[in-house]
C-alpha cells in the first residue's frame, strides 16, 4: 500500500470515528497534516466523491456516503 492510500485510510479513520459519535460534528485536521501535500490531495479526492464535507481548507466530516466506504473498506480487510 503506498503513502496516500495510508493517509487517505487515516483520515477516514478518524473521520469514521467522529461520525459515529456526532454526524454532525466538523473536524479540523492538524496543520502539519494539512501542509503535506499527500493529504491534501486525500482530502480534495475524499471531496470531489462526495466522501467529505468540506467547511473551510482542512475543517471536514464525514458524510454517509463516506462512512459507508468506511465500513465496506473496513470490512473488506477483515
Amino acid at each position: 500500500m503506498d503513502r496516500g492510500h495510508i493517509i487517505r485510510d487515516t483520515i477516514l479513520l478518524a473521520l469514521a470515528e467522529r461520525y459515529e459519535s456526532d454526524r454532525s460534528q466538523f473536524v479540523t485536521l492538524p496543520r502539519q497534516t494539512m501542509d503535506s501535500p499527500l493529504a491534501r490531495e486525500a482530502v480534495a479526492e475524499l471531496r470531489n466523491e462526495k466522501h467529505v464535507e468540506e467547511q473551510t481548507r482542512g475543517v471536514v466530516r464525514l458524510t454517509w456516503r463516506g462512512y459507508e466506504l468506511y465500513k465496506s473498506h473496513t470490512l473488506s480487510c477483515a
